[in-house]
């Protein structure tokens, strides 16, 4: 019987001793009062009117946070007790009804400790926070500033055009970032040199609609992990580098809307990876289409549009057939359309050669692309009778873009669309490829090759069967 309560003594002592470490192992470590009197001075600065500290009192606010302020466990040194806990995103300004982020007012401002007060936040999200430029909110300047967190992994600021300052204020500390995106903001001042670090792993910079100005910086060839690079609708001014070649896992490259010049660096070839190029509007000029584009084997859209680029519409399409969109609009092309974007382009959806000086016919082959939704051929000297159907133009509608091009016409005068606004040919279609008819050429060969066009042209209704 001792032995038995001795026992029983034992196993009361050990459960006891166990119920003790499990409710220890349980206990949340809080939030740093220095740190959480950040986030409220944060979350009023964003806006004033919400009583965040009655909404998510002291004690509860990382276990029941506002949508958009998260908050991570950290464990000892062993794993296996949680030791502190700490901010490591905060985003701001609504989205949508499944990413309701603490809304911002109209009265929004940026509390300095957003910039000191969290040491281990990993992102900073702001959408349209700061929007009424009557009441311009500053960033912190450079020299006072001492920057994020060097574990920031993501910045993104997007549609805040009151809020001004300079880039080199927001982007310090850059090492660990691996997303930036700033659009459609006030920030004005060149790319800080120290962004194209070796140890920046960067892997998307997306500066576009911004005040920034300067050169294209040839350190940002260093980013070797860049997939996204956007500076477009900026200041930005000089030559392009040719070390942007470098940048080999590169799947975007939007610089349009800036004031570069001189030629497309032959270097941009190297961009193996590259899915979409856009350097419209800019000054490139007078060195004609880069050939260098057949040499990209995954470009799905080019885009030149806007540069006096000049020269003739080069034979490079043979290889381009993963090609989706080509915008040529208002670039200095003369001479004629190639027959070889017809034949090739085969999975074009996008056209636009418009505001050139094309002339003579537009290819017969044209009507072979099955998959394209606009197609731009505006003022030009373009004339001849038209490849398209009715059952063409019908599909494409007013996407099917032709004037300014007076000599154009159609085979017979339809009454809407596009086609409809064109004048009927007189002239019967001419069959091409002369050279079958001359003196050497034996007509019992040359039969079929008629026979083979003529039913062509029935097809596509521009003569009668």
């Amino acid at each position: 019987m001792a032995l038995f309560h001795s026992f029983s003594g034992l196993a009361i002592v050990f459960l006891h001793t166990l119920l003790s470490l499990l409710v220890i192992s349980h206990q949340q470590p809080q939030l740093d009062p220095a740190e959480r009197d950040a986030v409220y001075r944060v979350l009023n600065s964003v806006n004033p009117t919400v009583p965040w500290r009655s909404l998510f009192p002291d004690d509860d606010l990382c276990s029941s946070a506002p949508h958009g302020v998260v908050c991570e466990y950290f464990s000892d040194g062993d794993g296996d007790v949680l030791s502190s806990v700490h901010i490591t995103e905060l985003s701001f300004g609504y989205v949508s009804d499944y990413a309701p982020n603490p809304p911002c007012s109209s009265d929004s401002t940026l509390d300095p400790l957003l910039f000191t007060a969290f040491k281990f936040l990993r992102k900073l999200f702001f959408y349209k926070c700061f929007t009424d430029e009557t009441r311009r909110v500053s960033l912190p300047a450079d020299s006072v500033s001492p920057g994020f967190s060097s574990t920031l992994e993501e910045l993104v600021f997007i549609d805040n055009p009151a809020l001004v300052g300079p880039l080199s204020g927001l982007l310090r500390n850059y090492t660990s970032l691996r997303r930036v995106v700033l659009t459609g903001n006030g920030v004005y001042g060149e790319i800080p040199d120290g962004l194209g670090d070796d140890s920046v792993v960067l892997q998307e910079l997306t500066l576009s609609r911004n005040q920034l100005s300067g050169g294209v910086l040839a350190n940002l060839s260093k980013l070797k992990s860049l997939r996204v690079l956007d500076l477009s609708h900026n200041r930005f001014d000089g030559y392009l580098p040719e070390a942007l070649g470098n940048l080999t896992e590169l799947l975007k490259l939007d610089l349009s809307y800036n004031g570069l010049s001189g030629k497309i660096p032959e270097g941009l070839k190297n961009l193996q990876s590259l899915e979409f190029l856009d350097l419209s509007y800019n000054r490139f000029g007078n060195y004609g289409l880069p050939l260098f584009l057949a040499e990209m084997p995954r470009l799905r859209e080019v885009h030149l549009s806007g540069n006096p680029l000049g020269g003739a519409i080069p034979e490079i399409w043979e290889n381009m057939g993963g090609v989706l969109g080509i915008g040529l609009s208002n670039t200095g092309l003369v001479g004629n359309i190639p027959a070889s974007m017809g034949v090739n382009l085969r999975n074009l959806r996008y056209l636009g050669l418009d505001n050139n000086s094309l002339e003579g016919t537009v290819p017969v082959e044209f009507a072979l692309l099955g998959t394209v939704s606009e197609i731009n051929l505006e003022n030009n000297n373009l004339s001849g009778r038209l490849p398209f159907s009715a059952k063409f133009s019908a599909k494409i509608g007013g996407k099917l873009k032709l004037g300014g091009n007076p000599e154009l016409c159609v085979a017979e005068q339809l009454g809407s669309g596009s086609l409809g606004k064109l004048k009927a040919c007189t002239n019967k279609p001419v069959i091409p490829n002369a050279a079958l008819f001359s003196a050497g050429s034996n007509p019992l060969l040359v039969v079929p090759h008629v026979l083979v066009f003529l039913g062509f042209l029935v097809c596509l209704g521009l003569i009668n069967s």
